[in-house]
């Protein structure tokens, strides 16, 4: 109840935060449905859209992000309610291709099978994936004694595997000079859930361990040992009650839950920090690799660029490009608008969120009013 209580506070003071920052207006009629969201109390943003409630479900990695965006969206569009459930990228994939919400949220791009799924339901067309939210993955640790922790790719897939399992393991001194490493067992945790959280760490283990990591990149953690916990929130609370642990959540989850980060040495000419900056640096090397409507973006987990943390993902949201529901196309199409706008991406930098770059964030603007 008191880790419920904190995020609640957090998020009542980000929203005031947004609110304040975007100087947002009530939409022009009480219906909703030819009112806008202003910026600055001047040209429209968004239109408002037909109002009702938006259904989406999916990604934990972006359940802040959406918090905060819902509420001052719906605060700007009277008569319009965003509910995001969460459940995990692989959860939210398979509502969407049942036909169950409007868009969800997937940390990894879609596979050929999930786009042949939702033909049954984008009627005459196809899922689509926009990149949305930039986020990066932190090692989070609680460990007695220890304050600053550096691991690389090999030494943190092999915890993760159950290969190393004391903390003053010498792969583990031999990164940490000086520092007083406890003769204690490692309790590592991993998502329970279908997750693209785990899928992107997995992918940074396959380009970086050495072979230590021996699996193929998955939502499914095929790591041996170890405890689990369901959705980003659930893997936080566990190392934060647990001494002597370790486990991956994105940085917004580290910051809400005043989690200790891993540095990662990558071969840079330092341990990069998990900072939003230092994964900006990555995300500015992005591109767009997704072909016939699709942004997906390749993301270069094996960087050694100085300042350039490797572990990043990014959030898509999955829509029809055609054959949305005629019902609620109009304010999905209104809120994607919103969220992709300059001042929502700023918004969510101060909850450990990264805005995408310029060049991606304006074809997924172009992607949005297509969208039909």
């Amino acid at each position: 109840m008191l880790q419920r209580n904190r995020r609640s506070a957090a998020l009542t003071l980000s929203t005031m935060a947004l609110a304040g920052a975007l100087s947002l207006t009530a939409c022009g009629s009480d219906d909703n449905k030819t009112g806008t969201a202003t910026a600055n109390g001047s040209a429209p943003v968004v239109a408002c859209g037909k109002g009702g409630t938006l259904l989406g479900a999916g990604s934990t990695a972006q359940g802040n992000a959406m918090d905060l965006w819902k509420t001052t969206y719906a605060t700007s569009c009277s008569g319009t309610t965003v509910n995001y459930s969460g459940g995990g990228s692989g959860a939210g994939i398979q509502q969407f291709t049942q036909g169950k919400v409007a868009f969800a949220g997937t940390d990894y791009v879609l596979k050929p099978a999930d786009v042949d799924a939702s033909k049954a339901v984008c009627t005459g067309g196809k899922a689509i994936g926009l990149p949305m939210v930039g986020g990066l993955v932190s090692l989070v640790f609680n460990v007695d004694g220890v304050d600053n922790l550096v691991l690389d790719g090999p030494t943190a897939a092999k915890i993760f595997d159950s290969q190393i399992t004391k903390w003053n393991d010498p792969a583990i001194a031999a990164l940490n000079p000086g520092a007083k490493l406890p003769d204690a067992d490692i309790q590592s945790v991993h998502r329970s859930d279908d997750s693209g959280t785990t899928f992107n760490l997995t992918s940074y283990f396959a380009k970086t361990s050495g072979g230590a990591w021996s699996a193929a990149p998955d939502k499914a953690w095929k790591g041996k040992g170890g405890q689990s916990a369901n959705g980003s929130a659930g893997v936080s609370a566990q190392i934060k009650q647990v001494k002597n642990s370790i486990g991956y959540a994105e940085l917004s989850y580290a910051q809400i839950n005043n989690l200790k980060s891993a540095r990662i040495s990558t071969g840079a000419a330092q341990p990069v920090e998990a900072t939003a900056a230092n994964a900006a640096a990555t995300f500015a090397t992005s591109t767009v690799v997704g072909t016939d409507g699709d942004l997906a973006l390749s993301l270069d987990y094996g960087t050694k660029a100085d300042n350039a943390y490797p572990i990043v993902l990014v959030t898509y949201e999955v829509v029809c490009d055609k054959g949305n529901k005629a019902e609620s196309l109009d304010t999905l199409k209104s809120f994607l608008a919103y969220t992709i706008g300059d001042a929502s991406q700023k918004a969510i930098a101060e909850k450990g969120y990264v805005p995408l770059p310029a060049a991606i964030g304006d074809k997924v603007k172009t992607a949005v009013t297509t969208l039909a």
